[in-house]
């Protein structure tokens, strides 16, 4: 173990590990779902989940990945040798692939209209032929798959390139470059005429319009957003420092995502609300509503150049996290080089990324529980892995571990005093378990 790979600095590490939580997910859903369940409201709850939920679950993963500096499987295997338990991991291992499979996609658009913003194609446009742009391209297959092909071989360049010259380096780099633009695009748009109207429709506290499902969907956000419940922080965590203040470590990530998700809102609806559009939410609002607004702007071009960019930055930190998960998985379980590892989990998520992207043209036929097949695995993600796998650590933690290990983990070995250890496991033995069951039951209709 003494040759295992570490992250550099703690800056470093809370640079990848925030750039796991920080996606796409932050900038076109967070804002749109704040705006329509009672802006203020549907904030003040989500930072509630984050504190409850996010967090306790967050350290429930550091704990484990730290405490043993080993995946998952290997973590799980040591922390509890007389049990099966660590089976578990091939779950989560699973999961992180059919995510990297189907957002890569996703990412592959990005690509495809930063290339567009780039030679000029998004300026002087209807909405209806933003609009058109985007259902063309979709349904071209060559293009769809090739673009997505594309961004997976730079994921896989940066990943070659190990825990620090490929994962740490570029997001320590990217990171810092992504809150920067999101401060620029927040001051320009808060400069627009009208952006008082922006700023009430993601503000304004009005309980009257939070519903149950926004409640639900408050705490699937934060689950979600801080990609909790398939190995990754487990992965993450096992490259810290023995010396890293896992609690404050913890607070400081949740914090920088969720300022990262409020940002995106800043500058999105004063922008939306200045051009007199429509909010709206997923691809929509970022290929469609977006380069409509930017070209209205002045220097139009070099903010949308910008905008895309920045999605860009967001997407590919994203995907380097969910790579690492198999990666270190199949090197270490399996006793492969890295380089091996890394050729073998990017031909597995290229079978899953190509049957994503053609799900939307030459297999928009073929259909799994009336969803076509993006759907299908973005479903399984959201609802089946992360959540199972977060239940699972959360109740780990909470109910079996050994309590010499949470407090050896939670203080560094003593290095730091603690006092939030009792609510810590109070969180993962109640709190988070029956939350996350809340949100399994309504999402599969039971409830």
């Amino acid at each position: 173990m003494t040759n295992r790979a570490s992250f550099g600095s703690r800056v470093g590490a809370i640079a990848a590990t925030v750039g796991s939580a920080v996606g796409l997910g932050n900038i076109w859903r967070f804002p749109y779902e704040a705006g329509e369940n009672g802006g203020g409201a549907f904030i003040i709850v989500y930072i509630g989940c984050v504190l409850l939920l996010g967090i306790p679950v967050m350290l429930s993963e550091f704990i484990i990945g730290r405490g043993t500096h080993l995946n998952m499987r290997g973590a799980l295997k040591k922390l509890s040798p007389n049990s099966k338990i660590h089976n578990v991991a091939f779950i989560c291992v699973l999961g992180a692939i059919i995510t990297l499979g189907f957002y890569s996609v996703v990412c592959g658009w990005v690509l495809e209209y930063l290339y567009q913003a780039a030679v000029g194609n998004l300026c002087d446009r209807s909405a209806a032929e933003y609009s058109q742009i985007f259902t063309d391209f979709i349904s071209n297959p060559y293009r769809n798959v090739l673009l997505t092909v594309a961004f997976l071989a730079i994921n896989f360049f940066v990943m070659l390139g190990g825990v620090r010259k490929g994962v740490e380096r570029t997001s320590s780099v990217m990171m810092p470059l992504l809150f920067l633009m999101l401060l620029v695009f927040a001051v320009n748009s808060l400069l627009l005429p009208n952006a008082g109207k922006g700023l009430e429709f993601l503000f304004s506290v009005d309980f009257s319009q939070l519903t149950w499902r926004g409640v639900v969907d408050a705490f699937g956000q934060a689950f979600m957003s801080l990609t909790l419940g398939i190995a990754g922080l487990i992965t993450f965590s096992s490259y810290f420092k023995d010396e890293a203040p896992l609690v404050r470590d913890a607070c400081t990530i949740a914090t920088l995502d969720t300022l990262v998700a409020i940002l995106a809102g800043v500058v999105i609806f004063p922008a939306v609300f200045s051009f007199g559009m429509q909010p709206e939410a997923g691809p929509k609002l970022v290929f469609e509503v977006l380069p409509n607004i930017f070209q209205q702007m002045p220097g139009g071009y070099v903010w949308g150049v910008m905008f895309f960019v920045l999605l860009f930055f967001a997407a590919l930190t994203s995907t380097i996290s969910l790579s690492e998960i198999p990666i270190t998985f199949i090197s270490e379980e399996f006793h492969l080089t890295r380089k091996k590892a890394t050729f073998i989990v990017a031909a597995l998520t290229l079978v899953i990324a190509v049957v994503s992207a053609l799900s939307f043209n030459v297999l928009s036929d073929t259909m799994v529980s009336g969803m076509n097949l993006f759907d299908f695995f973005n479903y399984l993600s959201s609802n089946f892995f992360m959540l199972m796998g977060g239940l699972f650590t959360a109740i780990y933690v909470g109910w079996f571990l050994d309590r010499k290990v949470i407090t050896a983990q939670l203080t560094s070995g003593g290095r730091y005093r603690t006092r939030v250890q009792w609510a810590v496991i109070f969180c993962l033995r109640y709190i988070a378990p029956v939350a996350v069951v809340i949100i399994f039951l309504y999402y599969l209709g039971i409830i």
